[in-house]
């Protein structure tokens, strides 16, 4: 690994862990009550990914691997890898559940149209990917 690639890794990850204990520190500051009331959230969000979304990305990268040409394979991938978590923590909003008639501020943001920008700009990352892999040659392995 070069230098620069290390140091880039390094600052990132530094970021990572100075935003998630932001986001501990904001937590506790919460409240016992509500600190406890996260706990099967966290619980059910392990469960999703590790018994649903993780073997369904694995199913679908293994029947995509089989089915998309070798240049395509990376693009496919990004989409699954990122679409796959994103749409599924975008359910509850997206469905906007827990909007009540009496309180117009609960989801009041145009969730749908968030995710669709998101969307859009997978795609384009993906397609330039697919492009690059298609002119360079796809990558080996």
């Amino acid at each position: 690994m070069t230098g620069t690639l290390r140091g880039t890794r390094t600052v990132i990850g530094a970021v990572g862990l100075v935003l998630g204990l932001y986001g501990v520190v904001r937590l506790l500051g919460l409240g016992w009550g509500n600190l406890l009331a996260t706990v099967p959230w966290l619980a059910g969000v392990v469960v999703v990914h590790d018994g649903l979304l993780a073997p369904v990305v694995v199913l679908v990268g293994v029947a995509a691997a089989r089915v998309l040409p070798t240049w395509g394979r990376r693009a496919a991938l990004l989409v699954l890898v990122v679409l796959g978590p994103l749409t599924l923590l975008a359910v509850p909003v997206l469905g906007r559940f827990g909007a009540k008639a009496d309180n117009p501020t609960l989801l009041d943001r145009p969730y749908a149209a968030g995710w669709a920008a998101v969307v859009a700009v997978v795609l384009v990352a993906a397609a330039a990917v697919a492009v690059h892999d298609r002119r360079e040659g796809a990558p080996r392995g």
